[in-house]
C-alpha cells in the first residue's frame, strides 16, 4: 500500500507533552467491533464497565532505561561530539544505537559518553544512522553505569520542545515496569493505576504479562513511498509458559485477549501459531503489521493516538479498518484528544 494512505493533518497542538494527572483521567475512544458502539467518548476510568468478566489484559513489562548518551570522538587533534540512543542490547558489552552524527565516526573510533563516564568503541556501522558501539564496562557495571550517567530517551516530539525533568522519570514509565531494556515506553501502559488495577481485578478481569524491550525505531519515519519497502528493526520478546497458558485459557472459555498496547499485540502476533495458539517464546521479532493482516490472537486493543504515516497508524488501520480509523482519527482531533506518548487513549474492538 502507498504510505501516503495513512497521512492525516493533526495540529501539532494535539501532541501532549505531559500526561493526565492522575493516569487514568485520560479519556478513551471506543472505536468499531460487533459491540455496536461506533466512536464512544470515554476515560480510561471506565475499563472496568467496559471490558468483561474473563477478559484478560496483557500488558508489556519492559522498563525503560536512559539510553540517550552524548558523546565525544576524539581522533587526532579533531573533537566531534555525536548523541546515540541505544535501542538493541547485542551482548552483556555491545549495543546497537541511532547516532546523530554517525557520519562523523569510522570503525574503531573510540567515544567517550557523557563526561568520559561510559566509554565505547565503534564496531560497525548500518544504515539510518545506526552504529554497533562495544562497552568498556559490561552487563550489570554498564547497566549501573547507563542509570547513573544516561538520558531518559524521550520521544522526539517531546524532546524537541522541552527539557526532560525528574518527573518525566515516573511518568514516562509504567507502575508495572519490571524487565529492564526498552527505549521508549510501552505508553499503552502509562494509563494505568493501582487503583484501576484493583478494580479490573474486582470485576473479574484478569492480567497476564509480557516482555518486549520497544527500541527507538518506533520513532523512525516511514521513508518509502510503499509498505513493502519500509523496514522495521527488530525488538527483543519473551513469553513465559505461564503467560502463555493465561492466554489459551482465556480463549478457551471465550474470553477476549486485550492487548495493552501495539507492543503487546506485536508480540502474540508473533509467537503465534496458525490456530492461534500461544507457546514460551524467546527471540526477535520485526513483524510489521499492515492492512490485510490476519490476527490470530487479539480481540481488543488498548492504544494511544498515534502519527501520521506512522508504522504505528498502520497497525490500528489493519486492527479496525483504514476507514474507520480515519473516521475516529478525525473525531478525536476535532474533539481534542491528546495524541501520542503522553496523550489520551482508545479501545479497539478488532473488525472480524
Amino acid at each position: 500500500m502507498r504510505v501516503d494512505a495513512f497521512d492525516f493533518d493533526l495540529p501539532q497542538e494535539r501532541i501532549a507533552l505531559r500526561p493526565a494527572s492522575p493516569r487514568d483521567a485520560s479519556r478513551m475512544l471506543l472505536v468499531g467491533g460487533d459491540e455496536s458502539v461506533s466512536l464512544q467518548d470515554r476515560i480510561v476510568r471506565d475499563l472496568p464497565d467496559v471490558l468483561r468478566p474473563g477478559d484478560l489484559l496483557v500488558f508489556n513489562d519492559t522498563k525503560v532505561i536512559p539510553a540517550r548518551l552524548i558523546g565525544q570522538r576524539h581522533r587526532g587533534g579533531s573533537v566531534a561530539t555525536v548523541e546515540a540512543t541505544l535501542h538493541m542490547r547485542v551482548s552483556a558489552s555491545r549495543w546497537k544505537a541511532f547516532v546523530k552524527g554517525a557520519k562523523k565516526l569510522a570503525v574503531g573510533d573510540e567515544v567517550a559518553f557523557n563526561d568520559k563516564r561510559i566509554m565505547a568503541r565503534v564496531e560497525g556501522k548500518g544504515d539510518a544512522g545506526e552504529v554497533e558501539f562495544s562497552f568498556a564496562l559490561s552487563g550489570p557495571e554498564l547497566d549501573e553505569a547507563l542509570v547513573q550517567h544516561g538520558n531518559l530517551p524521550l520521544p522526539p516530539y517531546i524532546a524537541g520542545k522541552r527539557e526532560q525533568d525528574e518527573q518525566d522519570k515516573q511518568d514516562y514509565q509504567t507502575i508495572y515496569a519490571n524487565e529492564a531494556g526498552a527505549v521508549a515506553a510501552p505508553t499503552a501502559g502509562l494509563h494505568f493505576t493501582e487503583d484501576l488495577m484493583r478494580r479490573l481485578a474486582y470485576a473479574g478481569i484478569d492480567h497476564c504479562f509480557v516482555t518486549l524491550h520497544v527500541g527507538a525505531g518506533t520513532f523512525l519515519p516511514v521513508k518509502a513511498e510503499d509498505t513493502k519497502d519500509h523496514r522495521m528493526h527488530h525488538e527483543m520478546g519473551t513469553i513465559s509458559a505461564a503467560a502463555a497458558q493465561s492466554i489459551n485459557a482465556c480463549r478457551d472459555a471465550g474470553g477476549r485477549v486485550v492487548s495493552v498496547g501495539t507492543t503487546s499485540l506485536r508480540l502474540l502476533e508473533s509467537a503465534a501459531s496458525a490456530d492461534g495458539r500461544v507457546t514460551e517464546w524467546r527471540g526477535a521479532t520485526d513483524i510489521f503489521i499492515t492492512p490485510g493482516f490476519r490476527f490470530r490472537v487479539v480481540d481488543v486493543l488498548m492504544t494511544n493516538f498515534h502519527l501520521p504515516r506512522s508504522t504505528l497508524f498502520m497497525l490500528v488501520s489493519a486492527f479496525c479498518g483504514l476507514e474507520t480509523m480515519r473516521g475516529a482519527y478525525a473525531h478525536a482531533v476535532e474533539k481534542h484528544y491528546r495524541f501520542y506518548s503522553y496523550g489520551d487513549s482508545s479501545l479497539l474492538f478488532r473488525s472480524k
